[in-house]
């Protein structure tokens, strides 16, 4: 990870925690997630918006008010409304989306549910979905939600990583292990 990206990281973990405790003191963790999905609604939907959160032209008033306005318009939590007040004082609107990244893991964290993702050579069904979801869960010890994706380079198995955990039954890799093996003997 670059120096600008983990300094950002950092940045955003550190209002992530203060948000996601206020919310848990709160009882209004249910009140949170919507307000998170609405805000990654609304900047994959509005340029605006994310011109606002990355502007070095505004001004932090003109940042605090603009994204007062899009809180009090949206009816974002207390909690969240002020969150992004006080970070455009701070001009740390730029780390809003990993905030949101950071605010959803915290999320799941707390439910007991972890993400796997899960590239496999074609696209999985509904069943093959089903039982590796079932199998991970078993393993892990938390509910598993899969984040499928299809990579074709891997000509047949699957790379499952959770967490910072890999695990890579691809063709690919045998291929590569075993190309490896052959370079060693001869």
């Amino acid at each position: 990870m670059s120096e600008p990206a983990s300094i950002s990281a950092g940045i955003a973990e550190r209002y992530a925690t203060a948000i996601f405790e206020i919310a848990k003191e709160n009882n209004n963790l249910d009140g949170l997630e919507t307000g998170i999905n609405d805000l990654v609604a609304a900047l994959a939907d509005s340029a605006d918006l994310r011109d606002l959160l990355s502007s070095p032209v505004l001004t932090r008033a003109e940042q605090e008010a603009a994204i007062a306005a899009v809180a009090d318009k949206m009816g974002l939590d207390p909690v969240l409304k002020n969150s992004l007040g006080l970070m455009a004082q701070k001009r740390r609107l730029f780390v809003v989306p990993q905030l949101l990244t950071a605010l959803r893991e915290a999320l799941a964290e707390a439910r007991g549910e972890v993400t796997a993702d899960v590239a496999s050579a074609k696209a999985l069904t509904k069943t093959q979905m089903e039982k590796l979801s079932k199998t991970l869960s078993e393993r892990v010890g938390k509910t598993v939600t899969i984040n499928a994706t299809v990579d074709e380079d891997l000509i047949g198995g699957l790379v499952v990583k959770v967490g910072s955990k890999m695990i890579d039954t691809s063709i690919r890799s045998k291929l590569n292990s075993l190309q490896n093996a052959m370079k060693e003997v001869g």
